[in-house]
């Protein structure tokens, strides 16, 4: 039996996982970014990416963009900071999820099926071992799941509706349920890690949460060799499981993630080939990328990269006049959302549609109420909708006032340092003001702007919390999320309440995935909903950023390539074609 201990401050991880969300995603100070941005200062910084001799140039891949401090831990249970690698190299989920088909695909597991409407069956693989040579078995993934119970665990959240996760034999996992979350659990089934019945059901409630977990042990193709302060470095296992029943294997023998002080470090390290690939956004790749440089990127042209989640414009709809949709849809309308993209990004993102949901997703958007009920970046009809809703400029300053004829002062907050997102708030501010709507960007330190956006103290923030997924459901639990907390965490920022909305939102949890029909239904209702109220305001699409050199390795994903999968390293995305993108990469002159 494990040990007891009552975690005390149970928001810790969560407000760790959420710290993540520079341009595209969550710099860490010393864990794994979700998809990331420009890089922000980094603790004792690389400026090579090893000791010369250290690995074999040619059996060795060096990545960056993840990780921008020293590794926290190597603990999986500890999502919003275990180092680069922990989970996707050493510690496996039971399925994958591949963003090219929509659909997951078996990894530890060799099947899963709902054999009735509160039961969920997973067949393992037989063969699976942990790196330390012990069995993988059912008891693993019990054992996995029941840590979930403590109290503070990152996902704890599914025992509101698990009843129970069985080991029926060796092989089957049994899952009953309390109620059905379609959605939920098909992110569960490629998302959470499964760690070593043998060596963790001896571990105390405080080291399986947060320890250090030196040494890890798991399934992977790679095991843990080291790590400095400003790296982690893994070794490809040769008795790997996944090269019989998968007949996969990753072609680097080391994988070396390093962090990197600047997009200047980076760059320069590309240049000289002792970088392969970079998950941060760095301005300028519109110019650089192409076959000159040797850099590659997924397309070749604008957008340069595929689309990894959406960013909002969140208003406090507690607060004076964002309380008000009409005034909320004016504002939509006044955004110069094509000049961020020319200007801010040169085109390496895109414009996102009226209702946020990403290209991947595109199948899902009802055109007829888009079309309804959408809107477009335009200043006179921005101000026509002000005048109708009976905002007016009563001074003559050229900015409109509450209806009661107090000013409005809104302040738009993006983090210090950002620059993209910096520049883009500026944007905003500027245009709003054109249509008149006086909207200042600010920029304070970024847990600042983590404390003022969570307890609900700021008028305008961008956010893009919510990534790709298996299911739309993410960006519509992110919306309409209830009940709306003293503190929100994670979703629902501009803290709009809505009942109508979040029952849908629950009732297309409800909807089995596999089902389209059934989930364009309600989600045409969402969408309806959406563009009434724009509880938050869809800017453009972050991308899925990733840079790699072909000096040492080739065959990077591309579009329309043998090779779809992204590149890309972020929390998750090792399951989301990340590890198959090693198994592809060829030697360059092989």
């Amino acid at each position: 039996m494990r040990n007891s201990w009552r975690l005390l401050t149970p928001l810790v991880a969560a407000g760790l996982a959420v710290a993540a969300c520079s341009s595209g995603g969550t710099p860490q100070t010393g864990g794994q970014a979700s998809p990331g941005g420009s890089a922000p200062p980094a603790t004792q910084p690389a400026q090579q990416p090893a000791q010369a001799g250290e690995f074999p140039r040619n059996e060795t891949l060096y990545s960056t963009g993840t990780m921008w401090g020293p590794p926290a831990n190597f603990n999986p249970m500890d999502e919003g900071n275990h180092a680069t690698g922990t989970v996707g190299l050493v510690y496996e989920t039971l399925f994958h999820f591949d963003t090219n088909a929509k659909k997951l695909t078996p990894w530890l597991a060799e099947s899963g099926s709902w054999t009735d409407d509160k039961t969920y069956v997973v067949k393992l693989r037989s063969g699976v071992t942990w790196n330390d040579g012990k069995p993988f078995t059912a008891k693993d993934v019990a054992f996995t799941y029941g840590l979930g119970k403590i109290k503070g665990s990152a996902f704890a959240h599914v025992w509101d509706w698990l009843e129970a996760v069985e080991a029926t034999d060796d092989q089957t996992v049994t899952v009953k349920f309390k109620t059905a979350k379609y959605s939920q659990w098909d992110f569960e089934l490629y998302q959470r890690a499964i760690v070593p019945q043998h060596l963790w059901e001896g571990k105390d409630d405080k080291d399986v949460l947060t320890g250090m977990n030196e040494n890890p042990v798991g399934t992977g193709a790679y095991k843990y060799l080291s790590h400095a302060d400003d790296r982690v470095v893994y070794q490809r296992r040769d008795d790997w499981w996944g090269k019989t029943a998968l007949n996969m294997e990753p072609k680097p023998k080391y994988f070396v993630h390093i962090v990197t002080p600047s997009n200047e470090v980076a760059l320069g390290l590309f240049m000289q080939k002792q970088l392969d690939l970079a998950n941060n956004y760095i301005p300028g790749m519109n110019r650089i990328a192409g076959e000159a440089s040797g850099i590659h990127t997924y397309y070749p042209q604008a957008p340069y990269n595929l689309s990894a989640n959406t960013a909002w414009l969140v208003p406090n709809t507690t607060k004076k006049p964002l309380n008000d949709a009409a005034f909320r849809k004016a504002l939509a309308t006044s955004v110069d959302v094509p000049s961020i993209v020319k200007n801010v990004y040169g085109e390496v993102v895109q414009a996102a549609s009226p209702t946020g949901l990403l290209p991947g997703w595109k199948d899902f958007d009802d055109q007829a109420v888009i079309g309804e009920k959408g809107f477009t970046f335009n200043t006179d009809n921005a101000k026509k909708m002000l005048a109708d809703a009976g905002y007016k400029d009563t001074d003559g300053d050229g900015l409109v006032e509450n209806k009661d004829g107090s000013k409005i002062s809104l302040k738009l907050i993006t983090p210090a340092g950002w620059s993209d997102w910096n520049q883009s708030a500026s944007v905003i501010a500027t245009s709003a003001k054109a249509a008149g709507i006086d909207v200042t960007a600010e920029t304070p330190d970024f847990p600042a702007l983590l404390e003022a956006r969570n307890a609900g103290k700021f008028d305008l923030v961008i956010n893009n919390e919510r990534q790709l997924s298996v299911s739309p459901w993410t960006y519509y639990d992110y919306l309409f999320r209830q009940p709306v907390n003293e503190v929100q965490n994670t979703v629902n920022f501009g803290r709009y309440e809505n009942k109508q909305a979040w029952d849908l939102v629950q009732q297309l949890d409800a909807v089995k995935t596999d089902d389209v029909e059934g989930m364009k239904k309600v989600i045409s209702q969402l969408q309806a909903i959406h563009l009434d109220e724009l509880p938050a305001i869809p800017l453009w699409y972050n991308g899925v950023w990733s840079q790699a050199s072909n000096g040492v390795w080739k065959n990077w994903g591309a579009d329309g390539g043998a090779n779809k999968y992204p590149a890309v390293f972020w929390r998750h995305w090792f399951e989301m074609g990340g590890f198959e993108t090693l198994t592809q990469l060829q030697t360059n002159g092989s």
